[in-house]
């Protein structure tokens, strides 16, 4: 028996999406590209990544502070007990 040779509506409609997927991407990567090349140069000498950080510990974050104090009142509870 022979197979239909005609793509199905569902392969035209997966076609048809990653088409328009391809196109999203594309559109993006350009978005970034006019970005990078319209934003100022960074100063000489001074590495954008690492602007702002100091040697040594750095100070901890929000979610790092929360958990130690809602660790310290559990700690403190089960002393209790």
């Amino acid at each position: 028996m022979g197979r239909n040779a005609r793509p199905t509506q569902a392969k035209r409609a997966r076609e048809k999406d990653l088409l328009e997927r391809r196109q999203i991407k594309e559109q993006r990567r350009r978005e970034v590209k006019d970005q990078k090349a319209s934003a100022p140069p960074p100063p000489p000498g001074i590495d954008p990544d690492l602007e702002g950080i100091t040697a040594g510990p750095q100070p901890l974050a929000d979610w790092q502070i929360e958990v130690l104090e809602d660790g310290d009142e559990a700690a403190a509870e089960s002393a209790d007990d």
